[in-house]
């Protein structure tokens, strides 16, 4: 049931001017005072631990979570504390809470989830931007994790602010931002152990870390694809020798790795040959597909900054969009053994090891499909050479439960007063494993997962960029939901 609108303050008659000040309130907090210190975290180069092995000597993730808790704690929000919690040498996590309004509010509890480790900066980035250097541009904020996801700690303190300063009512609320999601949340389950007591039986679990497929309304993610990554490692050799000796005789490892990635992906069309890596695609979830792409049209699939001419894979957007949040897929993210081609001499290599990322669907179980993957690519070592198969952490994929009637109208509610147009609802390709955890966690709460994630936002690539208005926009969404949590 929704609470009786006189116990949660003077902004829940849902009156326009109602809505128009609370979403003024998360303005003034996100942009007059969180931007500043967005620009500031953004400076901070937290890169993930997958991708900086030295992390804790370098310090940089303590570093950011330290000035996100410090600015949290500076806001002045009644009933709040915030810590950094460390276990062991773990990274750390930061945990913000903030009692409820009144006694009647205090039975539930909303945690919001957001991450502070980021991607690498890669490379490519256009003239006047840099990874770690915030640049402003019109409503655009670029800078690595502006967007994924160091707004997400400023966007629900804003939406709390905006509550207590309008004077509405709100539950308990539990901010939960990690370090290690970039890297596939290894750290996670062990902090929730840990903080159980203290984070409570959320009513509500909202992830702020997702997408957009537009930045004109508040977008619901209903499903996700989890990740198995490995490294494949194909060696022909001890050490390089003369091409021009060894060409022809010894086997590429190249080559060689190309047949083994034949095994599990049809190089013609990119379909995955493993039947484990597939599951059937839900009824409700083509028809939302069938919308979403009738009303976007080819923007249904997302925008990619692809060269001129490029086919793109699906003959239709409604396949295209199948292909990107319910079918698996492969990409090389990354490759050892291969010099640069400044560098690159008449040298057979001795060895070619390749970084693959396995994307897979909502209800595909991770363990049968990495063990069958695996299978294949070890049977029968081509040509007698050395094979090798490292896993990384694998991410379950997600699929939204049921709505409430109460959450329905509450996100309807919230979208048209701080959007002024009703929600929509897509899958999306990435991946967020806190939802796969908390779903198995908490299989009594409501999970929302949106986010500022949208077009030409470019996460994990060069140029990525915080759409502003829309961060405070879904600030405002929050702040309609925390005052409606039954």
């Amino acid at each position: 049931m929704t609470p009786d609108p006189d116990t949660i303050g003077p902004l829940a008659a849902g009156s326009a001017r109602a809505a128009d000040e609370l979403l003024g309130l998360a303005r003034a907090c996100f942009e007059e005072a969180g931007l500043e210190a967005l620009g500031d975290y953004t400076r901070i180069a937290c890169v993930s631990p997958a991708y900086d092995a030295a992390w804790r000597e370098h310090g940089e993730i303590g570093r950011a979570a330290r000035l996100l808790a410090e600015w949290f704690e500076g806001r002045g929000l009644e009933r709040s504390s915030v810590e950094v919690v460390t276990l062991g040498d773990r990274t750390p996590l930061l945990l913000a809470e903030v009692g409820a309004t009144d006694e009647s509010r205090s039975g539930s509890t909303a945690l919001v989830y957001g991450h502070l480790d980021k991607q690498p900066p890669l490379g490519g980035w256009r003239e006047g931007l840099g990874a770690f250097e915030p640049v402003r541009e019109g409503d655009r904020l670029y800078g690595r994790g502006t967007a994924d996801d160091g707004y997400a700690l400023f966007a629900a303190t804003a939406a709390v602010e905006a509550l207590q300063r309008g004077g509405a009512g709100h539950p308990r609320v539990v901010v939960l931002v990690e370090s290690s999601e970039e890297s596939g949340s290894p750290d996670l389950p062990a902090y929730l152990d840990a903080l159980a007591g203290r984070i409570g039986r959320p009513s509500v679990v909202v992830c702020l870390d997702s997408g957009c497929a537009t930045y004109d309304r508040l977008w619901v993610t209903t499903s996700l694809r989890g990740v198995v990554s490995a490294t494949l490692r194909v060696e022909v050799l001890e050490q390089g020798v003369h091409s021009g000796s060894a060409g022809g005789i010894v086997p590429s490892s190249f080559r060689l790795l190309r047949r083994l990635l034949d095994r599990v992906e049809d190089s013609t069309t990119g379909d995955l040959l493993v039947p484990e890596l597939h599951v059937a695609l839900p009824e409700r979830r083509r028809r939302e597909i069938e919308r979403l792409a009738e009303e976007l049209g080819d923007a249904a699939a997302g925008s990619f900054p692809s060269v001129p001419g490029l086919e793109l894979s699906g003959s239709s957007p409604v396949e295209r969009v199948v292909r990107g949040t319910w079918e698996p897929s492969l990409s090389v993210t990354g490759v050892e053994g291969i010099p640069p081609l400044g560098e690159a001499g008449n040298v057979l290599r001795p060895f070619t090891a390749l970084k693959l990322s396995f994307r897979i669907p909502p209800g595909c179980d991770v363990a049968a499909a990495a063990a069958a993957v695996e299978a294949r690519l070890l049977a029968d070592p081509p040509e007698g050479a050395r094979v090798t198969l490292t896993w990384d952490a694998p991410g379950s994929g997600w699929e939204a439960p049921e709505a409430a009637p109460w959450l329905e109208d509450a996100l309807r509610e919230a979208s048209l007063a701080c959007f002024g147009r009703p929600p929509g609802a897509t899958g999306e390709g990435g991946s967020i494993p806190f939802l796969a955890e908390l779903s198995a966690r908490y299989p009594g709460a409501q999970l929302v997962a949106t986010g500022v994630l949208g077009p030409e936002s470019n996460a994990h690539g060069p140029n990525e960029f915080l759409h502003v208005p829309t961060a405070v926009a879904v600030a405002g969404c929050v702040a309609h939901l925390l005052r409606v949590v039954p």
